[in-house]
């Protein structure tokens, strides 16, 4: 029985199979999206417990937009959001709002070793989810 189910929105598919076999290896179920717009579509079909979210997608920012969108839908606000980003490394890192409040509740720089991965998602899926 999975422990829970999560949905990994990147738009790098090395990232994508790498959280998965990681995920998948301590049972939890994974379903993934490219880009925000397949990432809201995942979220209304698959309705998972937490949302592995890139930062730079199909824009620089599209990772804080589909957060954003999240927090404005109140079948969604309640499902806790990991970002996962290399935008640090980047020239982008300017972009990425300081000032303001951002809808996700951790945030963790790829690369992402697989014991820290599995440390912050348990952190994260509700006590009901993860039995």
């Amino acid at each position: 029985m999975a422990k829970g189910k999560i949905l990994v929105v990147d738009d790098d598919p090395d990232f994508v199979a790498y959280t998965r076999t990681v995920l998948e290896s301590d049972c939890y179920e994974v379903v993934s999206a490219g880009n925000s717009d397949q990432g809201l579509r995942v979220l209304a079909q698959e309705k998972p417990d937490l949302v592995i979210l890139d930062v730079i997608m199909s824009s620089v920012l599209d990772g804080l937009s589909m957060s954003q969108r999240m927090a404005e839908d109140v079948m969604y606000r309640h499902v806790p959001i990991l970002m996962v980003t290399s935008i640090a490394n980047t020239d982008y890192l300017a972009l990425f709002p300081t000032d303001e409040s951002i809808h996700i509740d951790a945030f963790i720089t790829k690369p992402i070793a697989p014991r820290e991965l599995l440390r912050q998602v348990g952190k994260l899926l509700p006590a009901s989810v993860a039995g």
